[in-house]
């Protein structure tokens, strides 16, 4: 991260954005020319080699997608579903080879099949009527189940437009202290990874001294078999830009961005228009409701990066830097986008507060387990007989999950991925020990993060699963720091060849690669990954022990 070039880009602010034009550039052709790269640059007052090196990292602004028409999802849910090889070849029979790439991950877990194709997203049957697609620009909308088990906040019916934003005109004449306090008291924790406490970095923005500041709703969730955020975004959008707003008038921002994941077409789409009624309804702006509070949003199509989901990285694509992970501190709440003060938060978390505030941070926090409050999403895969997402109180136990609403699996399965890539991989025998919070996860060894949960069935070789996971982490990292850029090679280099060749690896080697991994990452994604690596070797030792001795 280069101080100097957050500023240089602050300068021009949200509406005339680095970021944008590289997409903007990469839009007809799939990449960015050395001429664009360079006139950029220009237009900037930046280095030729940063924006070179920004446009050449995203897979939709890079070179190798020059050309590319139709995308496959590649995501872990997709993989284990076995539908991504048979729905290549259909599109084989419509597109050239060149013209067909890859996705991670579309957001459709619940029925797979998962192909991108001119602005809009398929899945399901959809492949069998892509003649139809292609050639009267047909849209599939997908559907999935809902459902709530206890008191539900995110999945509950909502009211009009009108009605909704009258919570508003309530809140900008309160203290922002008594707003604060509710979120103190409810407890709200991160939804996205660790589970940090809201309200407390909510406080930190507040007190930092800035004439700017930005509130960001960190919406490139990029974990494979997580489609939460896009059902918030596609269905309950107002509980996320309502909380937005909120968070804004605490902490004394005036401008929202959406960072909304290019896999997720459909969610752009409907916050574009979701916003402009905002607008035409007079409320954002200057002095809303006749108060001191001016606010509106900006959304940032982002052009596919992984990394973009760790909220440094993210800052930095804003400001249309290579998205590399900043050291810390400072931390975004007093040094984020354009070095001003910033919160950046996951859609379901920013979707949590309006309910907060307006029934009161102990309703919340009398919801759930211990120190995990409140509700949680849980998204459910195609190898459930109900996939869909579900929303269940903190401490719900999984097991209940599985049967009262998935309704059990449709096929005979060894392992369920929660959490995304970086999450636990959880045998059967353990779904009785955990519950849906925080904390039993990690006192089980897993980690809870988005509550997806993508299943393995037991005829599908570990080994592939999990250099699979060391691919990803390859593909994905931001290359800034070591353990991650090369660790997550080596590791794919070894399982790819244990698989395909009569090479054991030595047990030994792979732990000593994986504390490097877990010590000297500086994010999550490296540091992340050896967990579901340790799960199989602990867990499945006898189906591993052919490749890892």
């Amino acid at each position: 991260m280069s101080f100097n070039i957050s500023e240089l880009s602050g300068r021009k602010g949200l509406e005339n954005n680095l970021f944008e034009k590289l997409g903007e550039a990469a839009q007809d052709t799939g990449s960015v020319s050395i001429e664009q790269s360079e006139q950029l640059a220009k237009e900037f007052l930046i280095g030729n080699a940063n924006v070179f090196g920004s446009a050449t990292f995203y897979d939709f602004t890079r070179e190798e997608n020059k050309g590319k028409k139709v995308y496959i999802c590649n995501g872990s849910s997709c993989l284990s579903a076995g539908t991504q090889s048979a729905l290549k070849e259909k599109l084989a029979n419509h597109f050239d080879g060149t013209e067909i790439g890859e996705m991670c991950c579309l957001g459709r877990c619940h029925e797979n099949s998962s192909f991108f194709y001119d602005g809009s997203n398929y899945s399901g049957h959809a492949i069998d009527n892509i003649a139809q697609i292609k050639n009267e620009k047909t849209k599939i909308l997908d559907s999935y189940f809902i459902g709530s088990k206890g008191l539900p906040i995110l999945t509950a019916p909502s009211t009009n437009m009108e009605t909704y934003y009258s919570l508003l005109q309530t809140i900008l004449f309160q203290p922002k202290e008594e707003l604060l306090a509710a979120l103190k008291t409810s407890g709200l924790r991160g939804r996205g990874g660790a589970g940090f406490p809201t309200a407390f970095k909510l406080e930190s923005c507040k007190n930092t001294e800035s004439d700017i500041k930005f509130i960001v709703c960190n919406a490139d969730e990029g974990d494979p078999g997580a489609y939460s955020d896009r059902y918030l975004l596609e269905h309950q959008v107002h509980r996320v830009l309502l909380g937005m707003m909120i968070a804004g008038y605490i902490v004394g921002a005036s401008s929202g961005v959406l960072y909304i994941r290019a896999e997720y077409p459909e969610s752009i789409t409907h916050c574009i228009t979701e916003i402009q009624k905002l607008r035409d309804q007079n409320l954002l702006g200057e002095h809303i409701f006749g108060s001191d509070f001016s606010f509106d949003f900006k959304i940032i199509h982002a052009q596919g990066a992984y990394i973009c989901g760790e909220e440094t990285a993210l800052l930095s694509s804003i400001e249309g830097q290579r998205p590399e992970v900043r050291v810390r501190p400072p931390y975004p709440a007093q040094q984020g986008l354009f070095n001003k003060p910033t919160i950046v938060s996951n859609v379901e978390t920013l979707a949590c507060i309006p309910s907060i505030i307006q029934e009161g941070g102990e309703k919340f926090a009398a919801i759930g387990r211990g120190k995990s409050t409140g509700t949680k999403l849980i998204s459910l895969d195609g190898f459930f007989n109900r996939p869909g997402i579900y929303e269940v109180e903190m401490g719900t136990p999984l097991q209940t999950v599985i049967d009262e609403l998935g309704l059990g699996f449709k096929t005979a399965i060894k392992a369920m991925h929660i959490g995304g890539p970086l999450g636990g991989l959880v045998p059967l025998e353990k779904i009785k020990d955990l519950t849906i919070d925080f904390e039993s996860f990690h006192e089980n060894g897993f980690l809870l993060g988005h509550a997806s949960i993508v299943c393995i069935p037991a005829d599908f070789p570990l080994i592939q699963y999990l250099e699979h996971l060391f691919q990803f982490t390859a593909h994905e990292s931001c290359g800034k720091c070591f353990p991650c850029r090369l660790g997550s090679t080596r590791g794919y280099e070894m399982l790819h060849k244990a698989r395909t060749s009569d090479y054991t690896v030595d047990r030994v080697l792979l732990n000593d690669l994986l504390e490097t991994l877990e010590i000297g990452s500086l994010c999550a994604l490296g540091g992340g990954l050896p967990l579901p690596i340790k799960n199989a070797l602990h867990y499945f030792e006898e189906e591993l022990k052919e490749y890892i001795r």
